[in-house]
């Protein structure tokens, strides 16, 4: 078992899950205090097995680029089981062989950005004669620091862009592989350009090669042995910090010492590459398939792996989707993988192959939609129509309902108006009590009730009508009550 490097950057959380044994409900407490009170021997809650299968989230894991030696523990936690056995899996559907100590720790060495996913470990023992396994789950995301170096070299030569000049880079990249493994970096060609000489034109050609340096080659974290979080990015920094300065130092010496680069062959006749300038730039800017995505709270201006559907090409500070007709499986790409000829995604960001369809179906779903706009303009007239049409016929029924109202109400209006005048008819005159045998006849007068108009008793009043009154009443219907005399008014008394 190799000695644990510090490289680990996650903090541990331990979830049980909803179904696990994290609480005794009350009727196993008052059991547990019965048993006591009796004298019995009882478990623990930690100790009853309960379910015997528990999940837990371990968290996030974050662990350098080209991290000398990872050692990543099964539990987050000490757990004293006897005779455990651990098993790690990965999200993915290609199986791969893991590096695992006795004691269930995961190894990565010289970690790369396609190592970052979904990792699960599950660890199995016998607890109370019951078996018991716990699974913690990870996700592992890459990362690196800032810092990098940019070269510029020019060569003089006789010969431009042929089998000379391709011959001669390779000769510099092999030379320069020494010097990667010394200064712990690692030195990408990026582009070559060459164009005539200012001196002279016909004769003279210029060659421009670019290189990047990346100072995290192998063993260049050697010194980082700290367990804790802040310590070994603090420990990271210092060490780009120096190794820019080491490397710039040691490219510089090494052109001094290789000035000119002597190519031949069998089949490519001699020449001369002579080196005539050394410029460098430091930069700070992510690497190829990573971004500032601002995830590690303790770090925030690291570059994070790009997960799958995203990439980001270099000297670019973000991870952004693949765009529609792309896609990119894996964690920390550079540049999306096309679909196959014919073939396109439904929307950016893809992550599978299995994303991509044929043009075809993309064309009926959107000649679909754009029909759509189409079939409303044809249909809108329809629908107006339709509208319109339930408009009048609400008008009319409602024209009709009022209609058929209004006819009730006048009939009982003017029904009504019939019997007010029948009744206003019927209002007879009372005379007053007289002051004296030669008083006339007061103005007062009683109204009649119209049941006498329909036979009813009338109840005798003090005053009689006057003959005009009368005979105007005899007039008008002639089914109006009989006047009573001043005779039959004596009778009746």
């Amino acid at each position: 078992h190799t000695a644990q490097r510090g490289r680990m950057l996650y903090v541990p959380r331990i979830w049980p899950d909803p179904g696990g044994p994290r609480v005794l409900g009350t009727m196993q407490i008052l059991t547990l205090v019965l048993c006591s009170c009796s004298g019995k021997t009882t478990a623990l809650p930690w100790d009853l097995p309960g379910n015997s299968s528990w999940e837990h989230q371990g968290g996030l894991v974050f662990i350098h680029t080209e991290s000398s030696l990872y050692s990543l523990p099964c539990s987050p936690i000490e757990m004293e089981v006897a005779h455990p056995t651990y098993r790690w899996v990965q999200d993915r559907a290609a199986s791969r062989l893991f590096s695992v100590t006795k004691e269930g720790h995961l190894i990565f060495q010289h970690f790369q950005a396609g190592d970052s996913g979904n990792y699960s470990c599950t660890i199995s023992y016998m607890k109370h004669g019951v078996p018991v396994s716990q699974t913690f789950h990870y996700s592992i995301f890459g990362y690196h620091v800032l810092g990098g170096l940019d070269t510029v070299l020019l060569f003089h030569s006789k010969f431009c862009e042929d089998e000379r000049t391709k011959r001669f880079l390779r000769d510099l990249q092999d030379k320069l592989r020494q010097l990667e493994i010394k200064q712990h970096c690692k030195l990408h060609l990026t582009a070559t350009f060459c164009f005539p000489s200012l001196n002279n034109p016909s004769d003279d050609f210029i060659v421009q090669v670019q290189l990047e340096v990346s100072l995290f080659g192998p063993h260049w974290d050697e010194h980082c042995n700290s367990q804790d979080v802040e310590m070994v990015t603090d420990c990271y920094r210092k060490t780009v910090r120096h190794n820019l300065g080491q490397v710039q130092l040691a490219l510089t010496r090494f052109f001094k010492e290789h000035k000119s680069f002597h190519i031949t062959g069998p089949d490519i006749p001699s020449s001369n590459f002579t080196n005539e300038f050394v410029g460098f730039l430091k930069t700070k800017e992510c690497s190829g398939g990573y971004g500032q995505t601002k995830q590690l709270q303790r770090c925030l201006d690291c570059c994070i792996v790009c997960p799958p559907g995203t990439s980001s090409p270099p000297k670019t500070s973000q991870c952004s989707p693949c765009p529609v007709g792309t896609y990119s499986p894996i964690y920390g790409v550079a540049f999306c993988t096309p679909c196959k000829d014919g073939m396109i995604t439904r929307v950016p960001g893809a992550s599978s192959m299995m994303d991509c369809v044929k043009k075809e179906r993309i064309k009926q779903a959107v000649s679909i939609v754009h029909r759509i706009p189409v079939l409303i303009l044809i249909m809108l007239p329809a629908l107006l129509a339709l509208n319109f049409l339930f408009i009048l016929s609400s008008c009319y029924w409602f024209y009709r309902e009022y209609r058929v109202s209004s006819s009730r109400a006048s009939k009982i209006t003017g029904r009504t108006t019939r019997v007010e005048m029948v009744t206003s008819f019927f209002r007879i005159p009372r005379q007053g009590p007289q002051a004296g045998p030669d008083a006339g006849p007061t103005s007062d007068t009683s109204d009649v009730d119209t049941s006498a108009s329909q036979g009813g008793n009338e109840e005798p009043t003090d005053g009689a009508p006057s003959p005009a009154v009368t005979s105007n009443l005899a007039a008008v219907t002639d089914e109006a009550a009989p006047v009573l005399t001043q005779e039959d008014r004596k009778d009746t008394f």
